[in-house]
C-alpha cells in the first residue's frame, strides 16, 4: 500500500468517524481502511464517551474493536444497525461494489442490510467506471466447491463476461476459510456487462452462499484522495427507481 493510498484512507475514515453520533449502534467493516475508521473511532468514543455499541464483521475487526474500548454485541442482540461503515475493493459511479478482499464478504452483506445506512470509505484507487478489475469474490460451501466453480464460470460466459478460471483463495498454504467456514473463489473478470442481474443470479447456484457484489447496499462514499481532500457520492434517487 503506497503512502498515498494512506493519505486517501484516513482521510475518508476521518470523515466517516465525524458522522457517528453518541448512542449509535454501528456496522464494523473488515479490511485496512475499515481498521483505520475503527481507530479514529476508538480514540474519539473515548475522549468523548460516546457509549456506542458496534457489530463486527469479523473476528479481526472484533479483537481490534476490543482493543481500542469499543463496546461489542452480535447482530442478533442489537437488532438493527443506525449505520454501518465499511471499505470497498471497487466503487462505480452508482454506489455499486465489490468486496471481499478481506475475506468477509457475506457478514459484511448481512451487516449492510440490517443498516439504515452503509457508509462507504476508500481511497480514490478504488474508485472506477466499471466493475470487475478487482477479482471478484464468491463464497462457496467447501463441498463439491468444484463443480460449483464450474457453474459459476458458465453463467460469466453467460452474461458476457470473459471466459475465465476461478482461483481458490489461500492462506498459509491451505485454502483460506471465511469464519463461518467457507472458502472463496477470485475471478479476474476485467469487467461485468451487468453487475446487477448478475448479482442476481449468482447466489441460485447451488454451492455458492453469496457474491462480493454489493448492489443497493451503500447510500453514500466518502473517497479520499492522496492530498487528503475527500470526495463525497451520494446515491441519486433516481438510480434507486
Amino acid at each position: 500500500m503506497t503512502n498515498a493510498a494512506d493519505k486517501g484512507k484516513k482521510a475518508a475514515a476521518e470523515q466517516a468517524v465525524a458522522l457517528v453520533e453518541p448512542g449509535m449502534r454501528l456496522g464494523l467493516g473488515t479490511g485496512s481502511t475499515a481498521e483505520i475508521f475503527v481507530k479514529l473511532l476508538g480514540a474519539r468514543a473515548k475522549r468523548e464517551k460516546l457509549e456506542l455499541v458496534c457489530a463486527p464483521t469479523s473476528i479481526r475487526t472484533g479483537e481490534l474493536a476490543e482493543s481500542v474500548g469499543l463496546k461489542l454485541a452480535t447482530l442478533n442482540e442489537l437488532g438493527w444497525l443506525d449505520l454501518t461503515v465499511d471499505g470497498a475493493d471497487e466503487i462505480d459511479p452508482e454506489l455499486r461494489l465489490i468486496k471481499g478482499g478481506g475475506g468477509a464478504l457475506l457478514v459484511e452483506k448481512i451487516v449492510a442490510a440490517a443498516s439504515n445506512e452503509m457508509v462507504v470509505i476508500a481511497d480514490s484507487s478504488k474508485k472506477v467506471e466499471r466493475l470487475g478489475a478487482f477479482p471478484l469474490p464468491i463464497e462457496v460451501v467447501k463441498f463439491g466447491w468444484r463443480n460449483t466453480a464450474a457453474l459459476i464460470e458458465q453463467t460469466f460466459e453467460e452474461f458476457g463476461c470473459r471466459p475465465v478460471e476461478g482461483q481458490l483463495r489461500m492462506a498459509r498454504g491451505a485454502p483460506f476459510l471465511t469464519d463461518e467456514g467457507h472458502y472463496i473463489l477470485d475471478y479476474p473478470l476485467e469487467s461485468i456487462p451487468d453487475p446487477d442481474e448478475l448479482a442476481i443470479f449468482l447466489p441460485t447456484i447451488p454451492g455458492v452462499v453469496d457474491s462480493g457484489l454489493f448492489i443497493d447496499y451503500a447510500t453514500r462514499a466518502l473517497i479520499g484522495a492522496p492530498d487528503g481532500s475527500v470526495e463525497l457520492l451520494v446515491l441519486d434517487e433516481e438510480d434507486e427507481d
